[in-house]
């Protein structure tokens, strides 16, 4: 098997949206295989306590903030992190949903601007920032979330946000295949967090280990759209040994 809870030992991963939900699930299961981290809120009193739940398990940890609508925000949080590490693996996490539309053709110019500035162009900034180190140290894995929600026309912005990410991430991923530096998207499913609400269908717990996978695969995993609840209760060995298979 190509995937090793090795892999990531002492390589530093950033995530962004790791205050709470989804993102500090993440952030929590890659410490504990060993990886350092750099976790984002838009405060860093967000993150104080998690920093310090990550150093128990042995590993490096600090803080970024950052609003990720603001463009100068997210290239400023970038340039701190390469001041101090070059990023191994990158979790392109955080995100926001507008309300509901309705009716759902009906449109609101600045939700869609401040979606798409959240969900496509912050992650694509990081993206921009951290890969050059990638490409040079012949290692990188990007992963970033998206959602079956993409073809829920109620939900336009959010959907078309995530449909864009979605395109961007097969496209790099192309470019990338021979480099050793994998894109791949995948989606938490209906998660009980702030965002996908109290009626949601799964626990947070769920989504691990399939929203780490990314960040074990082996090269030839690359440009791929990935269901976390596919390897629900699964191992994290386990769920490789699926990603591989279904190639």
């Amino acid at each position: 098997m190509c995937g090793s809870s090795q892999d990531v030992k002492n390589k530093w991963v950033l995530v962004t949206g790791a205050s709470r939900g989804i993102g500090r699930e993440i952030a929590l299961a890659m410490a504990k295989y060993g990886a350092n981290l750099i976790v984002h809120s838009r405060e860093l009193k967000h993150t104080e306590d998690l920093v310090e739940e990550i150093k128990g398990h042995g590993v490096e940890a600090f803080a970024v903030a950052a609003e990720l609508s603001k463009e100068e925000d997210v290239r400023k949080m970038a340039d701190s992190v390469l001041e101090k590490v070059n990023v191994d693996i990158l979790f392109n996490n955080a995100g926001v949903m507008p309300k509901s539309q309705d009716p759902y053709w009906q449109l609101d110019a600045n939700e869609y601007i401040w979606t798409y500035q959240v969900n496509v162009i912050a992650p694509m900034i990081l993206i921009e920032k951290f890969l050059p180190a990638m490409l040079d140290q012949k290692f990188g894995r990007i992963i970033n979330t998206t959602s079956g929600i993409k073809n829920s026309p109620s939900k336009g912005a959010y959907a078309a946000s995530k449909g864009a990410l979605d395109k961007l991430s097969k496209d790099d991923a192309k470019k990338l295949k021979a480099k050793n530096v994998t894109i791949n998207a995948i989606d938490p499913g209906s998660i009980k967090t702030d965002l996908g609400g109290e009626n949601a269908s799964h626990d947070v717990e769920t989504v691990i280990p399939g929203m780490i996978v990314g960040a074990f695969v082996p090269k030839g995993v690359t440009g791929q759209w990935l269901a976390a609840q596919d390897y629900r209760g699964k191992s994290l060995e386990e769920a490789l040994e699926m990603v591989e298979e279904e190639q």
